[in-house]
């Protein structure tokens, strides 16, 4: 839910519109992604204890579990490159990263990792099985290996078409995002010590959401790669559990704009209540006709200066009347009589 909030706050606050947000909009909408490969099954077979699952429903769970991971890489990519247009190049930076630049970013780093992943699953989905039983809570590419038993050639062009995989969406983003922060550090020793600081600043939440799921992943693949046959839970779900949840903590909480954003969306929602309770609160406004007589019949300034024993006891009640609101509990009945 946490996710979701900042989300819908990034679409409907028009002032985190900006490059940044809607790279994090698309950081979100992957977590989300990854959670949903596995959670759903976890829940029916904690619920069911139904713990099977169709070789069509494992090639889908393993299209998102490694989807998932592919672009959470290529986002962090992109976002590095973000932050150093905007630490090299600030006064340049709404010029390069246009509305059409950001969506070409956006298509390289979500849509193509999908496509190669979508071709290797049509490559192990080739490979004969023998078996029915993997040790794991989700399915992936290697649970497929592992329930061949021929040493087929569509194995072997799997392993290679993983391979090529891994290093182009796993390696490759993994580099150019420390040679982005590696020329941040450069420049930043050539700056003042407040430019210094905010450049910090910026890429702060970034640095902490890419080391926090380059640790999970690294020891996810150990646990998947090396121990095929260790069956734990918290190893299992880690992968896709820590990185969604640090998300809100990281750009929710800690990051200036959202909060200020969060508060003006609150205000205005506050605002709008308290608007509808007005309206709710109006009293009817007797007709225009029935002013100007209740207007005509008030005393003049002379009259009130000889004081309110001069008032008619008709005039003080028409205009207790007028005041109380209690033309809407009699109708214009007394209002009738309030005329000339």
């Amino acid at each position: 839910m946490a996710n979701i909030s900042i989300m819908c706050l990034i679409y409907f606050d028009t002032a985190l519109h900006k490059p940044m947000y809607m790279f994090l909009f698309s950081l979100l909408l992957n977590g989300l992604i990854g959670s949903t490969a596995v959670w759903p099954k976890v829940m029916v077979i904690l619920l069911t204890g139904d713990n099977t699952n169709s070789v069509e429903g494992c090639l889908i769970q393993a299209f998102f579990m490694i989807t998932y991971g592919a672009c959470n890489f290529t986002i962090l990519a992109v976002m590095a490159y973000d932050r150093l247009l905007s630490i090299f190049n600030p006064l340049q930076y709404y010029t390069i990263m246009t509305p059409r630049k950001i969506k070409q970013l956006l298509f390289a780093a979500n849509v193509l990792p999908a496509v190669f992943i979508l071709g290797h699953l049509c490559v192990i989905s080739m490979i004969p099985l023998c078996k029915n039983k993997i040790n794991r809570l989700f399915c992936d590419t290697l649970s497929f290996h592992a329930l061949s038993c021929v040493e087929a050639i569509q194995r072997r062009v799997s392993n290679l078409y993983g391979i090529c995989v891994f290093v182009c969406f796993g390696v490759v983003p993994i580099l150019l995002i420390f040679l982005s922060y590696l020329k941040i550090i450069l420049l930043s020793l050539k700056i003042s010590r407040n430019a210094r600081k905010k450049a910090f600043e910026t890429c702060t939440p970034h640095l902490i959401i890419f080391i926090n799921f380059s640790f999970v992943s690294i020891f996810f693949v150990i646990y998947v790669r090396f121990y095929p046959n260790f069956q734990h839970l918290f190893l299992s779900v880690s992968y896709n559990l820590f990185p969604p949840l640090l998300h809100p903590l990281v750009y929710g909480i800690r990051n200036k704009e959202t909060r200020q954003s969060f508060s003006k969306i609150r205000r205005k929602v506050i605002f709008a209540l308290g608007l509808q309770e007005t309206e709710a609160s109006k009293v009817d406004i007797p007709p225009p006709e029935l002013l100007e007589q209740l207007i005509r019949h008030i005393p003049s300034t002379a009259k009130l200066k000889e004081g309110f024993s001069t008032l008619m006891f008709e005039d003080l009640i028409c205009i207790l009347s007028y005041f109380l609101g209690l033309n809407q509990v009699f109708g214009h009945i007394w209002w009738s009589k309030c005329g000339t």
